[in-house]
């Protein structure tokens, strides 16, 4: 599994950003995504979940109602649907991969088994 996020940038309060994280490996399917985000001076923070088939997924509440997860096997990539966004999504924002097995344990960043680099999201007022 290797891991590129991308769709990151600037967009106003009240706007929306679509991220995308693409696996150049084998074994995408085999694997829960998971999307984190980490603000300056702040911990890493679960943003959302979906299971190896998409028929789960999982939200933190800062992001519940507003931003959306699903994944296409056959791309290999999992994407992230911002809508509504408010400064305080400004952050960094990581996509991860944890056994499809393990998905109980998507909330934390500590049980990840591959990480993509961050792409960042600002959201001015």
């Amino acid at each position: 599994v290797q891991l590129q996020a991308s769709g990151g940038g600037l967009v106003q309060a009240g706007g929306s950003l679509r991220l995308s994280c693409a696996d150049s490996g084998r074994s995408f399917s085999r694997y829960a995504m998971v999307w984190f985000r980490q603000a300056p001076g702040k911990e890493r923070e679960f943003v959302a979940a979906i299971s190896w088939s998409g028929a789960s997924t999982d939200y933190g509440d800062s992001v519940k109602g507003r931003f959306t997860i699903s994944r296409d096997n056959s791309k290999n990539t999992v994407y992230l649907q911002m809508n509504s966004l408010k400064p305080e999504d400004t952050a960094v924002y990581y996509c991860a991969a944890i056994q499809s097995d393990l998905y109980y344990l998507a909330t934390y960043p500590s049980y990840m088994n591959y990480w993509g680099k961050g792409t960042l999201v600002t959201v001015s007022s």
